[in-house]
C-alpha cells in the first residue's frame, strides 16, 4: 500500500489549519476567539507615549495623567528625567468614572480598605473592614486622591490591568505602584480624562 502522506498534502493541511485559526480571530485582538462568548471585556491597553505638555502647564511636584479608554497611567517627574507607562485597570462603568482634576492627598504603604457606603448597597455581603495583606483590594499601596473614596493604588488580581474592572480607583500591578509611590509625592497633580 502506498503512503499518502507527502511534502504538498502536509503544507495543504498545515495551510488549512491556519487559515481556520486566522478566520477565527477577532479583528482588534491576537486572540482565537471561536469559543468566546461577545460580551468578554478585553484587557487591552494603548502603550503610546505622550508628551505632558497638553495636559499640564508645569511639573511642579510631577504630574501623573491618566487615560481611561486607553486604560494608562503617565508619570512625568517634576525635573523631566523621569517618564514612566504603566498599564492599569478603570472603573466598570461610565457612572463610577471619575475625570477632571485632583492631586496626591496622602501616600500608604500597606492601605487597609472599607468600602464605600454606594459600594455596600451594591454588594451587602462584601466585608466592612480589610487590613493589610493579601486579601486587600487596594494591593501594597495606596496613592490618596483629592476625590473622596478614589484612590490609584495596587491589586493581587493581575487579571484586573487592563479592564475595566474597579469600583473607581485606579489599580496598577504591586511591582509598579510601589515604583510610582516612590516616584509621586503629596501634592503631585493628578489629571484623569
Amino acid at each position: 500500500m502506498k503512503n499518502d502522506f507527502s511534502r504538498r498534502g502536509f503544507l495543504a493541511g498545515t495551510a488549512a489549519v491556519i487559515g481556520t485559526g486566522a478566520a477565527a480571530q477577532g479583528a482588534n485582538t491576537t486572540e482565537i476567539e471561536s469559543d468566546i462568548s461577545q460580551g468578554v471585556q478585553r484587557n487591552i491597553s494603548s502603550f503610546r507615549s505622550l508628551d505632558w505638555q497638553p495636559y499640564f502647564s508645569n511639573l511642579r511636584n510631577g504630574a501623573i495623567l491618566v487615560d481611561i479608554q486607553s486604560r494608562a497611567l503617565h508619570y512625568w517627574s517634576e525635573d523631566q528625567s523621569i517618564y514612566k507607562l504603566f498599564p492599569t485597570s478603570v472603573p466598570l462603568t461610565e457612572d463610577l468614572t471619575r475625570t477632571g482634576r485632583t492631586e496626591i492627598t496622602r501616600k500608604v504603604e500597606g492601605p487597609s480598605w472599607a468600602p464605600t457606603p454606594a459600594m455596600k448597597i451594591r454588594n451587602p455581603e462584601w466585608p466592612d473592614f480589610i487590613g493589610p495583606g493579601p486579601d486587600n483590594p487596594l494591593g501594597t499601596h495606596a496613592l490618596y486622591l483629592s476625590w473622596r473614596y478614589y484612590r490609584i493604588h495596587g491589586t493581587h488580581d493581575t487579571r484586573k490591568i487592563g479592564r475595566r474592572s474597579s469600583n473607581g480607583c485606579i489599580g496598577l500591578y504591586n511591582e509598579q505602584i510601589a515604583e510610582l509611590y516612590g516616584y509621586a509625592k503629596v501634592g503631585t497633580q493628578v489629571l484623569l480624562i
